[in-house]
Formats: structure tokens, sequence, C-alpha cells
């Protein structure tokens, strides 16, 4: 049998605050910066480090990289998922110009998602597809990868078997939250489980 263990931690807080932000590509704020660096300890161990390609990811990603000499791979499909016309706006801003359609989208995502913005099926797909990639890439390995809230949203919706129209409502997922996913790979199949899931 082998066991894997895959940490995700959420990136901390971008500049420009509070938005929907999916392929908006702020970097990390000040905060966000002090978010991060909290919440790594010197005792953590893996030995690689996967990153979204968005830069409140890749360049937290990048720098511990270089500090602990951990091997840094880019993860397309681990990217937040697109929020179409609601990009770059608050939720009050959502509420004042699509009235409610944004507490419909948070009712049910699957069926409500945001003008032009990406489905939520065919985002829950794409994380899948990246995390098992990951998950196979490092079998046997302790890997952390850096993503984001949505991303971590629909990794733990496969895992524990929550519904998709419950996916963004049913737990918190801060700025830095840190949630860990075992894999246990045998004769008699794959196993995932949650070990912890710290906001």
């Amino acid at each position: 049998m082998t066991t894997t263990i895959i940490d995700l931690i959420r990136h901390g807080e971008p500049e420009g605050g509070q938005m929907f932000r999916g392929s908006k590509d702020d970097p990390l704020s000040d905060r966000g910066w002090q978010q991060m660096t909290s919440a790594v300890a010197d005792h953590d161990h893996w030995d690689a480090i996967v990153s979204s390609p968005m830069k409140r990811c890749y360049h937290f990603a990048q720098r511990l990289s270089e500090q602990r000499g951990l091997p840094l791979h880019r993860e397309t499909e681990l990217r937040e998922i697109g929020f179409g016309e609601w990009e770059g706006m608050t939720g009050e801003q959502v509420r004042a110009s699509y009235g409610d359609r944004l507490q419909q989208f948070w009712a049910d995502p699957v069926h409500a998602h945001p003008p032009g913005g990406e489905p939520v099926v065919e985002f829950y797909q794409r994380v899948r597809n990246g995390f098992e990639r990951c998950q196979q890439t490092f079998d046997g390995q302790r890997v952390l990868v850096v993503c984001h809230g949505g991303v971590i949203r629909m990794v733990l919706a496969n895992v524990l078997g929550i519904p998709l129209e419950k996916s963004f409502t049913g737990f918190a997922v801060p700025y830095a939250c840190r949630s860990r996913i075992q894999v246990d790979q045998s004769e008699f199949g794959v196993f995932r489980s949650l070990i912890s899931h710290q906001p």
C-alpha cells in the first residue's frame, strides 16, 4: 500500500480586497503574505509544491520552494473558477447590478452561475482532473498544493461526496486555510480521506 499526503492551502488576501476574483490576476497584499507565512510552520515537511498559475498563489509557492529547496510544479487546472461578468466586483456591486442573481448563485451554483462565468460542473471536472494528476504524479509522497477557495471546495466535495449544489456554502475556506487529504492506494482500491480542515 502507498500513502500520499496532499496539503491544500488557500492563498492569502490579494491586493484590492474582497471581490469576485477568479481570472483576475491580483498578487498578494502585504497582509496576504503575512497570512501565508504564518500558516506554514518550520516542522512542515513536503517533497514537492504544486501551485495554481495565478499570482496570488504562485508567487508564494515560488518563494517557499526556493527557501526549502523543493521542486515546484504549475498546475493550470487548479486555477480558480471564472466569474464572468462578476469579475472584479464586490458582492454589493453584484447585488446592485444583478438583483437576486447573487443569492441564487449561493443557493444553487450549479444552475445559477454568473453571466459568462464558468459552469460549476465544468469547474468541478477540471479541478478533479488536476487533483488526480497531482495525486498520480506524487504517489507515495507529501505535497503542498497552493490554490484557491473554490478549488478546495471542489476537492472536498469530491472526497466527502458533498453535492455540488452545497459545495460553495457547506463549509468555510478563509484565506490561508489548510486542508489535508490522505490517499491510500492498495490492491483493494484508492481511498481518499479528509484528515484535517483548519479555517
